[in-house]
């Protein structure tokens, strides 16, 4: 019984993951030219939090483990500019609860 009630909740949990693709970059330049954001510059403006620019130019911040995940995402990218990505995770309050974040 308890397995399936797990499993339930795991499947549960799965089933309210979102994705969404955009723009990373930090919350200081959310509102600045996104094509000629750089790397460098998301990385160093990494305390002020990031988010996401969706194609209808949407905003929508990330969790503080999504914060991370970004920072750790922007390191590892060889991207310079136009940094998309796909960010998995759930939407609470206007912020995404981020599960994952694929810099493309």
């Amino acid at each position: 019984m308890t397995k399936l009630i797990a499993s339930f909740a795991l499947t549960s949990a799965l089933a309210l993951a979102q994705t969404w693709s955009g723009t990373v970059v930090d919350v200081m330049c959310k509102n600045n030219d996104l094509a000629s954001h750089t790397r460098e510059c998301a990385l160093s403006c990494s305390r002020s939090g990031y988010g996401i620019v969706l194609a209808d130019g949407k905003f929508i911040k990330f969790d503080e483990r999504g914060n991370g995940k970004a920072l750790a995402a922007l390191k590892a990218s060889s991207k310079e500019k136009d940094l998309k990505a796909k960010v998995t995770g759930t939407l609470k309050d206007d912020v995404i609860q981020v599960d994952a974040i694929q810099v493309e």
